[in-house]
């Protein structure tokens, strides 16, 4: 039986013709192995991954290694990008068993759900020290008929352990005086010779480009204390453009390179690691920059939908072979099949890329206001579920039954707050706190149905607190969403919950800023007051774009109809903005107390 060809995930779909009996995320195959008493076997990837590539060729696609799998083991295929909880649950949980976690991820687990081995990409003959898949799969299968005893107290204790390491949220979020710190011993990490950041004294790779921590050390609180901030993370960008992680073809970047220089990229080009740098490069002044990884988003990644891909593959066929990377590496690329998108249009992974064309087209190119509009739009079409609650993604517009997660909702609010504030529109921002309310609850801030199902009946929840990679986690994203409502004047409720999301995370955060540069701005911006600008009048005039050019936690230029369409939606910072005597005005506020109006625009600066 097929189960995987009609999946909302091409990742899916690429394993449904394996000879492995693959099952989907879901209870019916616990459900089996419990029925059959054989252990479960979860493989997690995601469809622009190489190495899931090879080990899909190697192991998956192989006749004999699928019959030890099928008469021995329930296997369950899982698309990280769709299910990012119980990727994170398992990545918890692999992590006692191998330092170097990654994709693909493979897990083994009772019926019950209790993980007592995992491991990453396993080859199908052994390379010592690492032992073939076949070893693996043998030696799980004589640990379970021989030792069950010490496989189930594995399991047991693994789990207890992880539900322990929850930490308490801190007394307070973070003093301007603890994110300085806390941004000084980031910059101290500057590779200075070649930008970006070492992983470590040696200056191991990869290397990436972690755009959440570069969008927190351009925050402007940090400049009176840390003033060289800001320039590392210009001069980090200025290297990636320089280097062979930027492709000045199609526009964009890679996800990451192999040397400390930039160079050997892996050649995926990710949705969110676009999104981000379009912001970095905006924060930095470099216009240039930002268009070009808008371009990629649009011209490359947005679908005939509307949507936005997740991915572009790093593996395309040239002369009738996959090859990694080779249709990059030629400047006349019209006779080369391009190699193929991961089309799942993923909502918060939109949200991401709908905030960074609107602040794009705003700056810089007006066609990219329009992709953001177009995708918000698709969005909003194809991945919000009957009840208005929201899917985590859809692929040719079906939507996927993966439940939205917290990225997802303040993802796409981000976005369609940044939409409303580029276009006036106060419809995408009421939509916005739409669902962030659906998120805030009595008893705490989560997605509605409070997360995956077989997760929480399994007690096999994410613990502890995310990190922020390529993109924000959900948490963060969350907080920031929720800023920018309070930003907006939409109520203290929403500032309290991007002050509770930042509290749970303060002490990890402080303690580890490389890897939670995204909480960390939100927490900039919970430690200053805010600078709100808002233009009421015709977008194209001159105190217009003065406004543009200052740096202010909100801008928007907005027509006398729309300021008043935002206060009758309850967004109180436009309440009786009008444009004084016909003449486009401006209102500079700071800490929600505003500035006498003004139609002059050197008095915006």
């Amino acid at each position: 039986m097929n189960r995987l060809a009609n999946a909302s995930s091409p990742y899916l779909r690429a394993h449904a013709d394996n000879p492995v009996a693959w099952f989907p995320w879901g209870r019916e195959a616990f459900a089996l192995a419990a029925e059959r008493d054989v252990p479960v076997m979860i493989s997690i990837g995601y469809s622009t991954c190489h190495w899931c590539h090879v080990m899909a060729r190697e192991s998956f696609q192989d006749a004999e290694t699928a019959g030890i799998l099928n008469d021995g083991f329930v296997s369950i295929k899982v698309d990280r990008e769709e299910h990012p909880d119980v990727d994170a649950a398992y990545l918890d949980a692999a992590s006692a068993f191998t330092p170097h976690l990654g994709w693909p991820l493979t897990v083994f687990a009772s019926p019950e759900g209790r993980v007592f081995y995992a491991g990453t990409y396993f080859p199908p003959t052994p390379r010592p020290p690492q032992p073939s898949f076949r070893q693996v799969l043998a030696a799980v299968r004589e640990a379970w008929t021989e030792r069950r005893s010490e496989v189930d107290a594995t399991g047991a204790s693994l789990r207890d352990a992880l539900a322990a390491a929850a930490t308490a949220p801190a007394d307070a979020a973070p003093t301007l005086d603890q994110l300085a710190t806390a941004a000084r011993s980031v910059a101290a990490r500057e590779d200075r010779e070649y930008g970006g950041f070492a992983a470590g004294p040696a200056f191991e790779t990869p290397k990436f480009p972690n755009t959440p921590v570069l969008r927190f050390l351009q925050h402007p609180a940090l400049s009176p204390d840390v003033p060289e901030a800001a320039d590392v993370a210009s001069r980090a960008l200025v290297a990636m453009v320089a280097s062979d992680l930027h492709d000045p073809v199609e526009g964009g970047f890679f996800r990451y390179a192999t040397r400390r220089d930039w160079s050997v990229p892996h050649y995926e080009r990710m949705l969110t690691d676009n999104a981000g740098l379009v912001e970095v490069a905006l924060a930095a002044g470099d216009e240039a920059t930002a268009v070009d990884a808008a371009r990629f988003l649009v011209d490359v990644l947005q679908l005939p939908s509307g949507g936005i891909a997740a991915a572009q593959d790093s593996e395309s066929i040239i002369d009738g072979v996959r090859n990694e990377g080779g249709y990059y590496r030629v400047a006349d690329r019209s006779e080369l099949q391009p190699p193929a998108l991961d089309a799942k249009v993923v909502t918060g992974w939109n949200g991401h890329a709908i905030a960074a064309l609107a602040a794009a087209g705003a700056r810089a190119d007006p066609r990219f206001l329009e992709a953001a509009r177009w995708a918000a739009d698709a969005v909003l079409e194809s991945n919000v579920a009957d009840d208005g609650t929201l899917r985590r993604a859809s692929l040719d517009e079906i939507r996927s039954a993966a439940p939205a997660t917290l990225e997802d909702y303040g993802g796409l609010a981000r976005g369609l707050l940044a939409l409303a504030r580029a276009t006036g529109e106060a419809a995408y921002a009421s939509r916005a706190r739409a669902l962030v309310d659906l998120c805030l609850g009595d008893d705490g801030i989560h997605p509605p149905g409070g997360g995956d199902a077989v997760l929480v009946a399994q007690g096999m929840q994410p613990h502890g607190v995310p990190t922020d990679g390529a993109s924000p986690s959900g948490p963060s994203i969350f907080a920031a969403a929720a800023l920018d409502l309070w930003r907006l004047g939409a109520g203290e409720r929403y500032r309290d919950a991007a002050d509770e999301l930042v509290r749970a995370a303060a002490d990890v955060a402080l303690a580890s800023p490389l890897a939670h540069g995204a909480i960390l701005e939100v927490a900039a911006g919970l430690a200053t007051a805010p600078r709100q600008i808002v233009v009421v009048g015709e977008k194209d005039t001159e105190i217009a774009d003065a406004a543009r050019r200052v740096t202010a936690d909100v801008l928007a230029v907005v027509s006398p109809t729309q300021a008043a369409a935002f206060a009758a939606a309850g967004f109180e910072l436009f309440e009786g903005k009008v444009a004084r005597g016909g003449e486009a005005t401006a209102y500079d506020c700071r800490a929600f107390a505003c500035a006498l109006p003004t139609t002059d625009p050197s008095r915006v600066v």
